[in-house]
Order: structure tokens, then C-alpha cells, then sequence
């Protein structure tokens, strides 16, 4: 059996290319210098991947920010307002990644998007009657060069997302996806050829799209697609279709029917995939890609379960193994590299977990044991040990264990109904119309990171690193009241991540030293490990909260994570049930928020940014049970306030149309949607459903570097009341501003603030729409 992976790591193993890049947007490297950078990158991994003994490796799907970006600016399918700024190519392409405002104009950037169901965001192309397809492959085969400088081209094979995936997560405007089946197969076809005349012979297109429930109409979008390009095509380069995040049950037989080199499925996600061969067969001469290593979750693989899956695949659908390549469920992108850099995790901790680099010796082990008899398997050292790992316990609290199971439906409902509560909390709040405040984290300077730094390396004291974050929330306060914000926050100064300072201050998380993960372009974040059982050691956040509240006559906002977003933006625990996990976060969480609530903090807000992130990707029961648990997870952490206490809470990056109820029934009293990177497209939404907590779709997207007008926030603002009652309707960013510039930050705050001012006038004196 050969191995190979869908994608590999690619923000280097100590970040090295979220520093290169964010350099060259300073100014501070050359365009040149980047991409040495990223060649040093690729070399890294091209010879990491044959020390391993992978045999066939993908190559060209490195990406400076995002593939779907990157497959977009491939094919030429860039909108006219970034073609007329003028700008490099490079400069064009990250204008579409951040937005861009200077001498050559002012456009904002494309929508992000939560891809699937990871932690990933991914840019939506954008098509309309004016887009032409255009393949302009020589950037992409320059990303080629490091990989098949060590494998060759017959080891390695371009992988870029294919066309189906493409159309199906782009926008259109004023066209189908349908009106670029020609042109995007044509120059999909082209770029086969461009393959095969370089001596490649593979080519990997992604398409995970097809693990989603498929219309008729979808399935005829996937077959025109397909067709077009397989026909006539080069046959000196054989197309992998990669799929992955879960099964093709209604796109299988589709899939077989089509003359495919090799298809790639998800054993992990996908389990259903194995029964889909065993009752349709799998097509004589084509190559299966197993993909039966997690790339999603850090634990050891079960050695024993992927050979039986192998087995099985060889036994009821006779597939040999020189037609069965061993491979990761997904590309490696959503865990970190390597293990190595771990020095302080206790040995008995770390050996139950694989990172990108010991995945790939899972593979290679896993591919060598499938070839044994079974008396051999199971004498064989790394079989034994992995199967030994794989059962000892993780850590257990016997108190949070009973506290899950005294729960009743009381521990889930708050004291009175939302309509009941939302006068008493106007009348104690005292809030203006369209209230402003933030989402809560604010910019984190050099001096506040070094503060940090200075602790954990024992060069500050505990005493003075708590001066230090006091001095930083009253200078945050000074600035939001000269502002003229309506709710404060502290600006969260203490915390390295969200999700990270929580897990540090709770019972049952493990921490990395350097497990970075790549969120999107040059964010990345280092997600704690769920060990064991989650319990509250301490109170948190209130200290902070109490003494923000204490230098202003103004409400200040304590901010806690939600339990869906802790337990989504963590490795989780594979011995028990998400649900579990959640409702342990929750309590931890619920304790939190008494605790605020009796320092006298009267709104409460409950990032749950991550809600939809591990929601199953097809209707149905799966599906409906997670929404029902993680809407649980979120009454329970908040359903024993006062009714006067505000709770609040932010989603960002998702599409969030299709479970609006489920939002709504959450029972918060004021919910913040990232918005105006897709447009305000949720307005629509938020009406047709006459969704009941008061809401603020964000008013200017803050992963951008633009200062936006206060005309162009008057303009959203209206754009809102047409379909938000005024008396619902907050302002504030779309997300925190933990990595926004400071002056930027202030401008753009005080641009919305007046902004908020004039519309509130408009309204007072009663001027129409």
C-alpha cells in the first residue's frame, strides 16, 4: 500500500509565514524576500514528508492566505473594483484577503466564511455577468517546485479545490453557477494538460462540497462538471477527486460512474463511505484514497480500527492494495506540526497525541501493518503500544459527573419569558436608543504582549503583572468614555485567546507549548486539549470586570466564552459524548456568571462564536440533536440570573440562515452577528423569522484594515432599521479588535459612535426611511 496525505501544515512550525507575510504588509520585506520565505516552508515539509516514507504527496496547494482565495485568482475570477486599484498581483490578491484603502481606491474585502464544519475561514469568490474565466497557471506551478524538487513529479501531484467546490461556495450576482460550467471546465481541463506536459501524473481536486445533502440539481452541476473535463482529457495525468469532512451517499454512484484515476474518502467522518463500496462496488483500475488517519483531532490513532477498515475494503469490495493508498481524513491544515516542540508535556500525556509530523508516521505504520497476518499485527511493537495508549483513562471528577446527572429541565430556563425581562433590564440599564458598545477585546500593543511575556518567563512579578493589566483597563475605559460608547468592556488585557485564558483557568485542559493552528490567513490560534473532566478552580474574569466597573459610571460588560465555542475551539475528548463535555463547560461557565452578577456586573456577555462549527453538515437527527445539546449547553450557563441582568452573546463567520430558530431559542437578550463582511445578508433572516432578542448585526468588519466613513456606517445603520425595529437594534464592530492597530481602532470607533449619533437624531425628529 502507498500513503500519502490531502494537504499538509502550512504557517511553518513556529508561525514563520504569518510573520513573513504580516512583515510585507509593513513594508518591512520584499515581495522577493516573501516568497523565499515561503519556499524555505515548502522545502520543510517536502523533506519532513520523505523522512517519513510518504510515497505520493500533494503539491501547488500551498497558500499565502486561503486556497478558495487562491483557486479564485487562478482562474481569474477576480471582480472589476480590485482589477481598477491597480495594484501587483500580490497586492491585488491580498487586497481581496483584507480590503484595501490608498491612492489606488477603497474597497473592502471578499466575505469569510467558516469552512464546513472546522475552525477554518475561507474567502467566498465572487462571480457575475461580467466574470471571465481566465487560467493563468505559471504562480501555481512556481509553488510546485520545492515539493517535487524532493519527490519528483511522479511522487507528487498539484492539489487545488476543484470546480464543483469552487461554484458551490462562491457568490453570484446577476448569474448561476451554471452559467460557468464551460469556461471553468475548459480551463480545469487546461490546467490537466499544463499537468501532463510537465510529467505529472496525478492531479488532486478537492471537493468537499459533496459531503453535503446534494439536490437533483446539484448532483446534475457535479456530472455537467465532471464530464466536461474528463472527457478527452490528457490521460497522461489521472484525476484524484478528493473528497472529505464526511460520506458521498448522494453522490456515490455518480462518482464511480465517472472515469476517475483515484477518489479520495473520509473513513473518520464519512463512515458511511465503507457500506457505500460494500453495496455499490468500487470501479475496476480506480485507486481508493482511504482516508483513515483523523487530520482533525490531536489523539492517537486507533491502530486496530483503521486496519479493519483497510481489511474490509480489500475482503467485500475486493479492492487490492496496490489500489489502496493510506491517507488522512482531511488535509493536516487543522492540526499542529509536531510534537517535537512539546519539551514540557508530562510523557505520559503527550505520547497519547499525534500532530501533522506523527500522523505521518501513523500512516506509514498503519500501511505496513495492513499487510500482515493478524498473529503478526498483533505481536507487532507499535500495534501493541497504540492499542495500550489508546486504553488507558483520561482524567475523571466524580463531583462535575454527578452535577451532569442531578440536571433537570429547570437548570435550563431562565426566571421569565424575554418580553417580560427586556423592560425591567431598559429601566435599569437606562441605555439611548441604538446603544453602542463593542464585542469586547481590544487591540493588544507590544507593551501589553510583553507584559505577558515578562510574567511567564518569571521576569515580573504576579504583583506588578496585576498593576500593569489594571493600568491597561483604565486607560481602555478613558478611551471608550472619550469615545462616547454607551456599554464598556475591560478590554481583556489578561488574556492570551478566548478560549486559552479559560482552559487555563479551568480543571481538565492540557496546553501546547507551539500547537498553532492556522484560523485563517495570518490568524492563528493554539487550541487547548479537553484532558479530562472540566471543572471551575476559581473565579475568572470578575476581578477584572469589577474593577473596569468600578471607574465609570457607565454599564461595562463582563465577557466570558461560551461552552460550545471552549469545547469547538479545543482538541476534544474522543471517550465521551461532545454533549458531555459541553454541559461540564457550561457549569464552570454558569458559575462565572453568578459570580459576576452578585459583583454587581448587570450584562453579561457569552461569546458562543463558534456555534456552528462541529453542527453536522447534513439534516437530519445528528444534526438536530447537536443543535438541541449546544442551545442547552448555552441556557444553562446563564439561566439562574435575575431578570434584570442582560445576557448577551456574538456568533462570527458562519451562515447562520438556516438555524435562526435555534438562535433565537438560545433565550439571550441581545445577540451580535459578524455582518457587514457578507453584506448584511442576515437582515433577510432576521425579519422573515420576526426574530425576537434584540440584535446588532455588526457595522464594519474588523479583520480589515480600513478606517470606514461615517457615511458608509450611517448608510448600514439604515440599511438595518428597514428591517430590525430601532428599539432592537445595537451598534458596534463586527468581532473583537484584539488585532487591530490602536489608532485605527479609535477612528473607526469614533466614526461609529457618530454615526450612531445621526441615525438616533433621524429617528428622534422622525424622519423617514
Amino acid at each position: 500500500m502507498q500513503t500519502t496525505i490531502s494537504g499538509y501544515p502550512r504557517i511553518g512550525k513556529n508561525r514563520e509565514l504569518k510573520f513573513a507575510v504580516e512583515k510585507y504588509w509593513k513594508g518591512a520585506l520584499s515581495s522577493a524576500e516573501l516568497s523565499a520565505a515561503a519556499d524555505a516552508l515548502l522545502r520543510d515539509a517536502a523533506l519532513t514528508q520523505k523522512n517519513a516514507q510518504i510515497t505520493q504527496v500533494p503539491c501547488g496547494d500551498f497558500s499565502l492566505y486561503d486556497a478558495m482565495l487562491d483557486a479564485a485568482v487562478l482562474f481569474g475570477i477576480v471582480p472589476a473594483a480590485y482589477k481598477r486599484l491597480r495594484l501587483s498581483p500580490l497586492d491585488t490578491y491580498f487586497a481581496l484577503a483584507r480590503g484595501y484603502q490608498g491612492t489606488g481606491g477603497d474597497v473592502k474585502a471578499l466575505t469569510m466564511k467558516k469552512w464546513f464544519n472546522t475552525n477554518y475561514h475561507y474567502l467566498v469568490p465572487e462571480f457575475d455577468r461580467t466574470t471571465s474565466v481566465a487560467l493563468d497557471s505559471v504562480p501555481f506551478f512556481a509553488k510546485t517546485a520545492e515539493i517535487t524538487a524532493v519527490f519528483g513529479t511522479a511522487g507528487s501531484r498539484p492539489a487545488l479545490v476543484g470546480p464543483y467546490t469552487l461554484l458551490g461556495c462562491s457568490r453570484f450576482t446577476d448569474c448561476t453557477p451554471r452559467d460557468f460550467v464551460r469556461p471553468l471546465a475548459s480551463a480545469y481541463k487546461a490546467l490537466i494538460g499544463a499537468c501532463a506536459a510537465r510529467g505529472f501524473p496525478w492531479i488532486q481536486l478537492d471537493e468537499p462540497a459533496l459531503v453535503r445533502d446534494l439536490s437533483t440539481d446539484d448532483r446534475n452541476l457535479f456530472r455537467s462538471l465532471y464530464e466536461a473535463i474528463l472527457e478527452d482529457v490528457d490521460p497522461r495525468c489521472r484525476v484524484l477527486l478528493q473528497t472529505h469532512f464526511g460520506d458521498v451517499r448522494d453522490c456515490y454512484q455518480d462518482i464511480i460512474a465517472l472515469p476517475f484515476g483515484a477518489v479520495g474518502l473520509d473513513f473518520i467522518e464519512g463512515a458511511e463511505n465503507l457500506s457505500l463500496i460494500a453495496q455499490h462496488g468500487f470501479p475496476a483500475g480506480t485507486v481508493l484514497v482511504a482516508g483513515v488517519v483523523n487530520g482533525k483531532n490531536i489523539w492517537k490513532n486507533d491502530y486496530a480500527a483503521s486496519v479493519k477498515i483497510l481489511d474490509a475494503l480489500r475482503s467485500s469490495a475486493r479492492i487490492g492494495s496496490d489500489r489502496i493508498w493510506v491517507s488522512t481524513s482531511c488535509p493536516l491544515l487543522h492540526v499542529p506540526y509536531s510534537l517535537a516542540a512539546e519539551t514540557a508535556l508530562d510523557a505520559a500525556v503527550k505520547e497519547r497525541f499525534a500532530f501533522a509530523e506523527e500522523k505521518l508516521a501513523e500512516l506509514t505504520d498503519i500501511a505496513r501493518l495492513a499487510e500482515l497476518p493478524p498473529a503478526l499485527r498483533e505481536a507487532d511493537a507499535a500495534y501493541v503500544r497504540n492499542g495500550k495508549v489508546k486504553g488507558t483513562q483520561v482524567q475523571r471528577n466524580a463531583a462535575v459527573r454527578r452535577q451532569i446527572e442531578s440536571l433537570s429541565e429547570r437548570d435550563f430556563t431562565r426566571n421569565s419569558p424575554r418580553a417580560e425581562r427586556r423592560p425591567l433590564q431598559h429601566a435599569a440599564l437606562k441605555l439611548p436608543l441604538l446603544p453602542t458598545t463593542t464585542i469586547g477585546s481590544f487591540p493588544q500593543t507590544q507593551e501589553i504582549k510583553r507584559n505577558r511575556a515578562l510574567l511567564r518567563k518569571g521576569e515580573l512579578s504576579a504583583e506588578q503583572y496585576e498593576r500593569n493589566i489594571r493600568g491597561f483597563i483604565r486607560d481602555c475605559i478613558r478611551l471608550q468614555e472619550s469615545i462616547g460608547l454607551d456599554v464598556l468592556v475591560h478590554g481583556e488585557f489578561e488574556r492570551n485567546d478566548m478560549v486559552e485564558y479559560f482552559g487555563e483557568n479551568l480543571e481538565g485542559f492540557i496546553f501546547t507549548q507551539n500547537g498553532w493552528v492556522q484560523s485563517y490567513g495570518t490568524r492563528c490560534v493554539k487550541p487547548p486539549v479537553v484532558f479530562g473532566d472540566v471543572a471551575r478552580i476559581k473565579p475568572l474574569t470578575v476581578p477584572y470586570s469589577a474593577y473596569a466597573a468600578s471607574l465609570t459610571s457607565k454599564p461595562v460588560k463582563g465577557m466570558l466564552t461560551g461552552p460550545v465555542t471552549v469545547l469547538n475551539w479545543s482538541f476534544p475528548r474522543e471517550d465521551v459524548s461532545l454533549s458531555e463535555s459541553a454541559f461540564q463547560i457550561a457549569l464552570a461557565v454558569r458559575a462565572e456568571v453568578l459570580d459576576l452578577e452578585t459583583a454587581g456586573i448587570r450584562i453579561i456577555q457569552i461569546d458562543e462564536a463558534a456555534l456552528r462549527e462541529k453542527l453536522p453538515l447534513r439534516a437530519g437527527n445528528p444534526r438536530a440533536q447537536y443543535l438541541d445539546w449546544a442551545v442547552k449547553a448555552f441556557r444553562l450557563c446563564c439561566s439562574g440570573v435575575k431578570d434584570e441582568t442582560q445576557i448577551h452573546t456574538h456568533m462570527c463567520y458562519s451562515e447562520f440562515e438556516d438555524i435562526i430558530a435555534e438562535i433565537d431559542a438560545m433565550d439571550a437578550d441581545v445577540i451580535t452577528f459578524e455582518a457587514s463582511r457578507s453584506k448584511l445578508h442576515i437582515l433577510d433572516s432576521l425579519e422573515a423569522h420576526r426574530f425576537e432578542t434584540e440584535t446588532s448585526p455588526g457595522i464594519y468588519d474588523i479583520h480589515s484594515p480600513r478606517v470606514p466613513a461615517v457615511e458608509e456606517m450611517i448608510a448600514s445603520l439604515e440599511t438595518m432599521r428597514k428591517k430590525i425595529p430601532a428599539e432592537k437594534l445595537w451598534v458596534n464592530p463586527d468581532c473583537g479588535l484584539k488585532t487591530r492597530a490602536p489608532e485605527e481602532t479609535e477612528l473607526s470607533l469614533k466614526n461609529m459612535v457618530a454615526a450612531a449619533e445621526a441615525v438616533r437624531t433621524r429617528i428622534i425628529k422622525g424622519e423617514a426611511l
